[in-house]
């Protein structure tokens, strides 16, 4: 059986080895995380995790020895011999070793809480990108429907013009019908009052019909290709 003094020796020795793997599991804790949205930091991050699990079992595997020192220590207590100042130093072994409990699982949920923090951030962020994203097709499909009604309007403005302007000949050839009919009144008139002159009305009339005829024809086909074109 061990004595007393080397059991308090391998108290201390635990509770050395046990401060020093909780500093370290509380830097890794610290520094490991940090999500990434490329697949060539996931091993990293896979090993970062493993490290503080390791580190966590070797805590806990440690704090079961320093316990069982405890106990030993306890037990040569209970056998009696021993002075004041040794069930202090029990008493403070074994506030030690539940003051190392406490800290480990703070540590543990610590690291615990900020990995869910950090992978609720890297959510919230994947969110926003595919929002970003999906917003900026609806921008483009936008901008391409607006460029589309934008050229169904010039078109549209476009035979609009070329209608007015068949409008504006149409009642320019009118016009100038009218004014042939006043002018013919006015010749056949004259033609009937001075005989001579009706075999001159003869050959106006039939020009002036062989004329009407040209210009109609003429305004027909200009009407067809501008409408031909308009609608191509």
């Amino acid at each position: 059986m061990n004595s007393w003094e080397e059991l308090r020796k391998q108290a201390r020795k635990l509770e050395n080895d046990i401060d020093v793997k909780l500093t370290c599991l509380s830097k890794l804790g610290t520094g490991s995380h940090g999500l990434k949205s490329s697949e060539s930091d996931t091993e990293p991050l896979l090993s970062a995790d493993h490290m503080i699990e390791s580190t966590a079992s070797e805590i806990e595997s440690l704090l079961v020895k320093l316990s069982d020192t405890n106990e030993k220590m306890s037990d040569i207590m209970a056998e009696g011999g021993k002075d004041a100042a040794a069930i202090h130093t029990l008493q403070r072994h074994k506030e030690i070793l539940e003051d190392y409990k406490k800290e480990l699982n703070k540590t543990i949920n610590n690291i615990q809480s900020r990995k869910d923090r950090e992978q609720l951030m890297h959510s919230v962020r994947k969110d926003i990108d595919s929002y970003k994203n999906s917003t900026s097709k609806l921008n483009r499909r936008m901008d391409m429907y607006l460029k589309e009604n934008e050229h169904i309007r010039a078109s549209d403005r476009l035979v609009q013009d070329q209608i007015q302007i068949v409008l504006d000949t149409r009642e320019h050839l009118t016009s100038q019908r009218q004014h042939l009919k006043r002018l013919h009144t006015r010749l056949h008139d004259i033609s009937s009052k001075f005989p001579l002159l009706n075999s001159l009305m003869t050959r106006i009339t039939t020009r002036k019909r062989r004329d009407s005829v040209i210009v109609g024809c003429v305004v027909g086909v200009c009407t067809f290709l501008i409408l031909l074109y308009s609608f191509h």
